[in-house]
């Protein structure tokens, strides 16, 4: 027999959980995590067309210096800028803005990073390496967590157990971690990118929504472990002196 506080507890810490991992989900397949604002510039089609041609190799060093001038996003798996709209029958003078998006494949993802942008012949810089397969590696760790911890959590409901909402909150625990991890991993790489390849004068970095989503499920996730966890402790203690009531 569950208490109606502990079987409150469950619901509530389950449905912080599910938010937790929408919102998580939501922020590691969007392109939000980090923009730059970049002052209003002349744009001649020609320029912007090579840029958006060159944009879409994979040299760190390239693809941020376009991001830098064409008020770039970027994500855990996408890089996007905003550039014109071209016309084929007239130009136009304040052409409409789009956004052109690329990704980065999983083996762009586990590449090497150096200590100078886009110069493979210099030293491989294994701090920034590491950050960046942290900061894509860490959410889904998270996300499996969290699954996993629904799998046990259904498996205690058939068996009619209450022992293991004690795992569950530890999974809760550890993916919250991991959630914070990839966020701490993701800013400080942008950080140390900003240093080795400064953008020019007049562009402004700001954190984008994603980010934010990411960071909101992360004290969802504690909630929902902590509830977890309390829930399993006084049940267990509850039962243990029900037990030795009874004994007496």
């Amino acid at each position: 027999m569950v208490d109606n506080r502990y079987a409150t507890a469950l619901v509530i810490g389950s449905v912080l959980s599910l938010l937790a991992a929408v919102y998580l989900s939501v922020a590691a397949g969007t392109q939000h995590w980090y923009q730059f604002n970049s002052p209003p510039i002349k744009r001649e089609g020609r320029n912007v067309s090579e840029l958006k041609e060159d944009f879409g190799d994979f040299d760190e060093k390239s693809y941020s210096d376009t991001m830098y001038r064409l008020n770039g996003t970027l994500g855990l798996w996408w890089r996007c800028i905003r550039v014109p709209r071209l016309s084929l029958w007239y130009k136009e003078p304040d052409p409409k803005l789009e956004t052109h998006c690329v990704s980065f494949t999983l083996q762009q993802q586990f590449s090497s990073k150096y200590k100078h942008p886009g110069n493979h012949n210099s030293e491989e810089d294994l701090l920034r390496t590491y950050l960046w397969r942290c900061q894509f590696l860490l959410p889904l760790v998270s996300l499996a967590l969290v699954f996993l911890s629904g799998l046990v959590g259904v498996c205690a409901c058939l068996c009619r157990s209450f022992t293991p909402t004690l795992g569950v909150g530890v999974l809760h625990l550890l993916a919250g971690l991991c959630t914070l991890g990839a966020v701490c991993c993701f800013l400080a790489g942008v950080d140390l990118l900003r240093q080795f390849s400064p953008p020019p004068e007049g562009v402004d970095g700001t954190l984008g929504w994603s980010l934010y989503l990411a960071l909101i499920s992360f004290p969802l996730q504690m909630m929902a472990a902590a509830l977890f966890l309390w829930a399993a402790r006084s049940h267990r203690k509850n039962y243990t002196r029900m037990t030795a009531y009874r004994v007496a």
